[in-house]
């Protein structure tokens, strides 16, 4: 599994230009299976993806058709995760 953060730039002020495209790219995530939760990095700083399902090479490539990512909104890192106990309710993630 994986967590991207996607932090805001020096260009955060052009996210109203590709925010409709942002959220169309979610949303194709949570229909394809792979992103498990969406959600904003408190205060106002960028966002996060709970993502599973997929390779990091996959990963990768979704996360650069962000237009967020792809017009330097915002800088993406992903952080693969490894689970080794989780609530029941997240067992299908080991």
């Amino acid at each position: 599994m994986f967590v991207v953060l996607l932090r805001f730039s020096d260009n955060k002020a052009a996210a109203g230009q590709h925010m409709t495209g942002h959220q169309e790219w979610i949303q194709r995530g949570l229909e394809d299976g792979v992103f498990l939760l969406v959600g904003g990095i408190q205060p106002g700083l960028g966002g996060a993806v709970l993502a599973h399902n997929t390779s990091p090479e996959e990963l990768s490539k979704r996360v650069d058709e962000d237009p967020f990512v792809a017009q330097d909104v915002v800088t993406a890192e992903i952080i693969e995760i490894a689970p080794g106990m989780a609530d029941e309710r997240l067992s299908f993630l080991l």
